[in-house]
This record gives C-alpha cells, sequence and structure tokens, in this order.
C-alpha cells in the first residue's frame, strides 16, 4: 500500500511539472493595449485626436450653429454696423470651405490612429484566446489524467483497504476464539 502511495505521489509530481513547464513555455503575454499606444503618440497626433474629439461633439456643433446664425444676421440686417458679408455670403462660404477642408484630413488622421489602436487591441485578443485555449486544453489533459489513472489507484487502494479489513477481522475471530 505504501508503495502505491509513493509511486502515486512522484507520478502527481511529474504530471504537475509537465504541465508547468507547458504553460511557462508558452510565448503568449498580456499586454496592456492602451499603455503601449500611449506612449508612442506624437504631439501631432494628440492634437488630430483632441479635434477630432471636439469636431465630433455636441458643443462644436451648438458653437457652430449660433456662429452661423451670428454671422447670418449680422451681414443680412445692419444692425451695428454696414455688413462686410452681405447676401450670398461668399466670406462665409469660404470658411465654410477652409474648414472643412481642414477638419476631414485631421478627422481621417484620427480615425486611422482609432483603426491602428483595433488592430492592435484584435492582436492582444488573439494572444489571450490562444493563452486561454491553451490552458483549457491543459486542464482537460489533467482532468483525463485524474479520471484514468486516478480512479484505477482509488480502485486498488480500497481492493487493498478490503483485503486488510478481512485480515484484521480475520485475525481477531481468531483470538475470540
Amino acid at each position: 500500500m505504501n508503495h502505491l502511495l509513493s509511486k502515486e505521489c512522484s507520478t502527481s509530481k511529474q504530471f504537475n511539472q509537465k504541465l508547468k513547464h507547458r504553460i511557462r513555455s508558452e510565448e503568449v503575454h498580456i499586454k496592456n493595449v492602451n499603455d503601449k499606444l500611449k506612449h508612442k503618440e506624437t504631439f501631432g497626433q494628440k492634437v488630430a485626436d483632441d479635434i477630432a474629439k471636439f469636431g465630433g461633439s455636441w458643443t462644436f456643433i451648438i458653437f457652430f450653429i449660433l456662429v452661423l446664425a451670428a454671422w447670418i444676421t449680422l451681414n443680412t440686417f445692419p444692425l451695428f454696423f454696414e455688413p462686410f458679408d452681405k447676401f450670398p455670403y461668399i466670406l462665409l462660404n469660404l470658411a465654410l470651405s477652409c474648414l472643412a477642408a481642414i477638419q476631414a484630413p485631421i478627422i481621417l488622421m484620427s480615425q486611422n490612429r482609432q483603426t491602428e489602436r483595433d488592430r492592435i487591441e484584435a492582436d492582444n485578443d488573439y494572444e489571450v484566446n490562444v493563452k486561454s485555449e491553451v490552458e483549457i486544453h491543459l486542464l482537460h489533459e489533467k482532468l483525463d489524467y485524474l479520471m484514468e489513472s486516478k480512479w484505477q489507484l482509488l480502485i486498488e487502494l480500497q481492493q487493498l483497504q478490503i483485503e486488510l479489513l478481512q485480515e484484521i477481522t480475520k485475525h481477531s475471530d481468531q483470538e475470540k476464539n
């Protein structure tokens, strides 16, 4: 019985060492994508992101509507001074065209950076999934090992215990007689 138990301990230790080695040898590392991208940002990229964030906000839209309304009001009705950009508002059209010409590439730069971030996050998700799959596979191996070998060992140990109990009972019966 001692022999079986010591054999089982050494087998379990070997199996656990094998599992640890396989987990450690996997070259899958989880990383924080945000930290990686923050270190790579240039000043221009930060400015582009901030402009795109502001250009796509309700603050910008409301501010823009107020500026347009003020421009049209001041240049339609001579309230405080003579209008400097009368209808059809050529100067306003030029300003809007310039704004659109500058804002569009800046927003595209920001979107390209977001695409890069999404690509890096997808790669990171893939690595995490691979590591999870490897660990699940190792857990399945360990469960299979336990089911195959441990149950057989338990049955053998139980059989030995029954034999020992029978011998003890036999001895006690002989002593009584």
